[in-house]
C-alpha cells in the first residue's frame, strides 16, 4: 500500500522498473511474494508472445510474399540477439551504480549476470524474474525498427544495426529513464516506456526510411499486404502482450496493476473503433487493416499514461491518437515522401509523441487521473514531459544515424541490389520462401 499510496501522488511509474521497490518497503529484508511472482512471470510470457510470434505476424502479413520470411527472420533472430546482448552487459549497464558517469549509464558490477543468483531479490519478486521481464523489453523494442526499412535491407546489415543500435541507444535511454539517470530524476510521467520505446524506435525508423530510400514501387498498389490474416493474428498477439508489458511494470499483484491493465485495453478498444470511423467517413468503408492499426495505436498512445490516469481518460486517449495516426499515415507520409514501410514512425513514433504530451492532462484528478507529484502544476509536468521527448527525439535521431552509417560500412552498404530486390529477400537472403509462387 504504502508503493501504491506514493503513485497516487504522482510519483513516476519509471520507478517501479528502476527497481526502486526496495527503497520504499520497511529496513526488514525483502521477502519473496509468491503472487508478485507469479503475476510477474505471467506478463514477462505474454510479452515474449507478443514479440515472437506476435511482432514477426504483425509485419509479415504486411510485407509482400516474396518478403514474408525475410521480416520473419529480422525479427525473430533481432530478438534473440538484443537477448543475448542484454543479458551479457546490457542488463548491468541499464540497473547498476554507473558511479560518476551515473547519470548516463550504469556500471559494469552485473556484466555477464555476475551476482543474479536463484536467491538475489528485486523487491518481492527474484532478481532473474526482473532481469528476464526487463530483457524482453529489449527483445522487442529493437525488432520494431524493423517495418521501418522493410523488404530492402541486407540481412548483416539489419542484424550490426540492431546490435550497435541497441548498445549506443536502448541501453543508455533505459538507463536514464528507468536505472537512475537524470531523465528518471526528472519526474517524466512516463510509466512504461513511451520515449524509450515508441518515440525512440519511430524516429529511428525515420532516419533509416531516409538514409536508405523507397521500396522501388514505392506508392503503388504492388507494395500492398499479401496477408491481413496474418496481420491481424499478429496484432492481436501484440494486444495481449501489450497487457503484460504495461500491467508487468507494477511488479505486483495488485489493484494497480489492474488499474494499469484495464487503462491499456480500453486505450486499445477505443482506438480501433476510432480508426474505423475516420476510414468509413472518408472512404466509405471500415477495414480490418484500419481496425487493427487503430488499436495499435491506442495501446501506443497510453504506453506512457496507463500508471497515471483512469479508465475514461484511457478511453479518450485512444479516441484522440487514432485519427491523428491516420493523418501520419495517409497525409503525413506522402507529404514527406519517406518510405516508413510498416509506419513505425507514423504509429509508434506519432502515438507515442501524442501520448506522452497528453499523460498530464489526463492525469489531473479532476479528469479521474492520479495527480501529479506534490507542488507540480499541469503546466510544470507538461514542460518536464515535453522535455523528455525532445532530448529522446534528439538522442534517437542522433544515435541511430551512427548506428546506420557504421552498419553501412561494415556490410558494405545497407540495400540490397536491385535484382536481389526484384527477385525478393526470401530467396536472395536466405535461399527459402513460405509460398509456391512470389510475386
Amino acid at each position: 500500500m504504502k508503493r501504491l499510496g506514493l503513485l497516487r501522488r504522482g510519483f513516476t511509474g519509471t520507478l517501479l522498473l528502476a527497481g526502486s521497490l526496495s527503497a520504499w518497503a520497511d529496513d526488514t529484508q525483502p521477502a519473496l511474494n509468491s503472487g508478485d511472482t507469479a503475476f510477474v512471470t505471467v506478463c514477462a510470457l505474454v510479452v515474449l508472445l507478443m514479440t515472437i510470434p506476435g511482432l514477426g505476424l504483425f509485419y509479415g502479413g504486411m510485407a509482400r510474399s516474396k518478403n514474408v520470411l525475410s521480416v520473419l527472420m529480422q525479427v525473430f533472430a533481432g530478438a534473440a540477439l538484443m537477448s543475448l546482448l542484454f543479458a551479457i552487459y546490457g542488463y548491468s549497464l541499464t540497473f547498476t551504480d554507473g558511479g560518476s558517469l551515473q547519470s548516463l549509464i550504469g556500471g559494469t558490477d552485473k556484466l555477464f549476470l555476475k551476482g543474479v543468483t536463484a536467491d538475489s531479490m528485486q523487491g518481492s519478486i527474484p532478481e532473474l524474474l526482473y532481469f528476464f521481464f526487463m530483457l524482453l523489453f529489449a527483445a522487442i523494442t529493437p525488432p520494431i525498427i524493423v517495418g521501418g526499412f522493410a523488404e530492402r535491407v541486407k540481412f548483416s546489415a539489419v542484424m550490426v544495426f540492431l546490435a550497435i543500435w541497441v548498445t549506443i541507444n536502448y541501453v543508455p535511454m533505459a538507463h536514464m529513464a528507468w536505472g537512475g539517470g537524470w531523465v528518471m530524476g526528472l519526474g517524466v510521467q512516463d510509466f512504461a516506456g513511451g520515449n524509450v520505446v515508441h518515440i525512440n524506435v519511430g524516429i529511428a525508423a525515420l532516419v533509416g526510411a531516409y538514409l536508405i530510400g523507397r521500396r522501388r514501387g514505392f506508392g503503388t498498389p504492388s507494395l500492398a499486404p499479401h496477408n491481413m490474416t496474418m496481420t491481424v493474428t499478429g496484432g492481436c498477439l501484440l494486444w495481449v502482450g501489450w497487457l503484460g508489458f504495461c500491467g508487468g511494470c507494477a511488479l505486483a499483484a495488485s489493484g494497480f496493476a489492474m488499474l494499469i491493465m484495464v487503462n491499456t485495453m480500453l486505450a486499445g478498444c477505443s482506438g480501433a473503433i476510432a480508426w474505423m470511423l475516420v476510414e468509413w467517413k472518408h472512404r466509405g468503408k471500415a477495414s480490418m487493416f484500419g481496425a487493427v492499426s487503430g488499436a495499435i495505436a491506442g495501446l501506443v498512445a497510453v504506453t506512457p499514461a496507463c500508471g497515471f490516469i483512469g479508465p475514461m481518460g484511457a478511453i479518450l486517449l485512444g479516441l484522440i491518437a487514432a485519427p491523428v495516426c491516420v493523418w501520419a499515415v495517409d497525409k503525413l507520409k506522402p507529404a514527406i515522401g519517406l518510405d516508413d514501410a510498416f509506419d513505425v514512425f507514423g504509429v509508434h513514433g506519432v502515438a507515442g509523441i501524442l501520448g506522452g504530451l497528453l499523460t498530464p492532462v489526463f492525469a489531473q484528478t479532476s479528469l479521474g487521473g492520479l495527480g501529479f507529484s506534490e507542488g507540480r502544476t499541469l503546466v510544470g509536468q507538461l514542460a518536464v514531459n515535453g522535455g523528455a521527448i525532445l532530448f529522446s527525439v534528439i538522442f534517437s535521431a542522433v544515435t541511430s544515424w551512427v548506428a546506420y552509417k557504421i552498419a553501412a560500412a561494415l556490410c558494405g552498404g545497407l540495400r540490397v541490389d536491385e535484382e536481389s530486390e526484384l527477385t525478393g529477400l526470401d530467396l536472395s537472403s536466405h535461399g527459402e520462401t513460405g509460398y509456391k509462387y512470389s510475386s
